[in-house]
């Protein structure tokens, strides 16, 4: 039998996750797997696991839980020859489904089986990752200031925060949706109608303010801050939504997309486009390849920016691609490929 390590978020989908695994265990062993169970305990201790199980003997590392769960084993692992496997049980699960893994509709995973054979016998695919450093959200009520981890490297700024990003970055709207989330508001919603719900609370409560950005290491260009901007590997974040549409996580670089200078009314008009990957084009969205992308703000207060969508990081921020950093188990074919 084939030993693997899965990382389960217990807390992922709002506490849907543990159902879940109560079917995948059973369908995993008769699979050929032999399981050892990892629970998380805590925001970042996936990342503390997995970068522990790599001197260990296990065929593959598997996430079972949304991007966040993905984002933090991803994390330990990075630098390393060991193969991340995804069991997509999470409210977003973009990564997932950029790597061809069939992922579940509202409450019901139709194709679980689909799942753990590409954990069986997927492809195994190395990409890259954007370094992201800038300083740690504030702490919230509801939510502790983000920690330093060894996996994620030390700053090159005194007091700033490392993460690594696998799915996308993004600030603007699109991170006080996150902040939102993370607050614990309209938790009754689930799948992409939560996000859908949160980007109208934070488009109607927008305040504008001024900024700057830099592309490649190129000339600052001052900007008003009201959009947003992504830096995607993959096609879909948010539940779904076609933000860097064609993007494609083997591509070697990033996908920038970029909707400053919009109004409230163009900022919720652009959430329908935005959800089918209509959007570029329409009112200077643009969308371009890049590999360094840098941000601040000039006049307001600074920006939350998302990390594979969690709001920890706060402007200024800096992000810079590398290439060959893990290992995915995905499908034979995945989308855009």
């Amino acid at each position: 039998m084939t030993r693997i390590a899965c990382i389960l978020n217990p807390n992922a989908r709002d506490g849907l996750s543990l159902r879940q695994w109560e079917r995948f265990e059973p369908a995993l062993s008769e699979a050929g797997f032999d399981v050892d169970l990892r629970r998380t305990e805590g925001p970042g201790h996936a990342m503390d696991i997995a970068q522990g199980l790599v001197a260990e003997d296990h065929g593959i590392v598997v996430a079972v839980g949304g991007d966040g769960t993905v984002h933090e084993v991803a994390s330990g692992l990075r630098g390393s020859s060991k193969v991340l496997g995804i069991l997509p049980i999470g409210s977003g699960n973009d990564y997932a489904r950029a790597h061809g893994i069939p992922t579940p509709k509202g409450n019901k995973f139709k194709d679980m089986q689909g799942a753990i054979d590409i954990l069986v016998n997927g492809t195994d695919r190395r990409v890259g990752s954007f370094r992201v450093e800038g300083p740690p959200a504030p702490e919230h009520p509801t939510k502790a200031a983000p920690q330093h981890f060894s996996c994620n490297g030390e700053p090159e700024s005194a007091g700033n925060l490392v993460r690594w990003s696998f799915l996308e970055c993004d600030a603007g709207v699109t991170s006080v949706v996150n902040r939102l989330k993370d607050e614990g508001q309209f938790k009754w919603i689930r799948g992409q109608a939560k996000y859908t719900a949160l980007a109208i609370k934070a488009v109607l409560f927008w305040k504008k303010q001024r900024g700057w950005f830099s592309i490649d290491g190129g000339d600052r260009t001052d900007v008003d801050l009201s959009g947003l901007f992504c830096m995607s590997q993959c096609q879909t974040f948010g539940g779904g939504y076609r933000v860097a549409p064609g993007a494609r996580p083997t591509q070697g670089h990033g996908s920038l997309v970029m909707a400053w200078g919009l109004s409230k009314v163009r900022m919720l008009l652009l959430m329908g486009p935005l959800e089918k990957g209509k959007h570029v084009g329409r009112w200077g969205v643009t969308m371009q390849d890049a590999k360094r992308y840098d941000l601040d703000v000039s006049e307001g207060e600074p920006l939350f920016v998302n990390v594979d969508g969690e709001a920890v990081i706060t402007t200024p921020v800096s992000m810079q691609f590398h290439d060959d950093q893990l290992t995915v188990r995905g499908a034979a074919s995945i989308p855009n490929e």
